[in-house]
């Protein structure tokens, strides 16, 4: 349907109210969809922290490796060895409590993946910081 001036008089505020609509529009629609390259933007990506890196908790960590592991935390550093060789440039500590405190401000999410005993100390103490939390079964 055409309009014309005779037909409609567009006021100011039709036509600002119409292209904010537009303009917002266009911010809804993800970058990677825009530049068509199909690629995840590194800022959409979450930061995790892990907390147990030997035997069980390389699989846990290997999961959520299309993320950014940041920092890596066993008290066994030999037990952790492979997991540690595996993400060279990323922090590693043997007391998870000094990790979080050191990178809670690097750090979207935790993954607890320590002897069933310990998933809640750690756990909880992520939680405090806001951090969201992966616990292994």
């Amino acid at each position: 349907m055409r309009y014309s001036n005779s037909n409609r008089n567009l006021s100011r505020r039709d036509f600002l109210g119409g292209a904010t609509a537009a303009i917002a529009s266009f911010t809804i629609v993800p970058r990677h969809v825009l530049a068509g390259s199909g690629q995840q933007a590194p800022s959409d990506k979450l930061n995790i922290a892990a907390i147990g890196c030997g035997g069980q908790a390389a699989g846990d960590i290997r999961s959520v490796g299309s993320e950014n592991i940041v920092a890596l935390c066993d008290v066994d550093k030999n037990r952790a060895g492979q997991t540690i060789q595996s993400y060279p440039n990323v922090k590693f500590y043997t007391d998870y409590r000094e990790m979080l405190e050191k990178e809670q401000n690097n750090i979207d999410a935790v993954v607890v993946a320590t002897p069933d005993h310990h998933h809640a100390p750690a756990s909880i103490r992520a939680m405090k910081l806001k951090k969201h939390v992966y616990v292994e079964k």
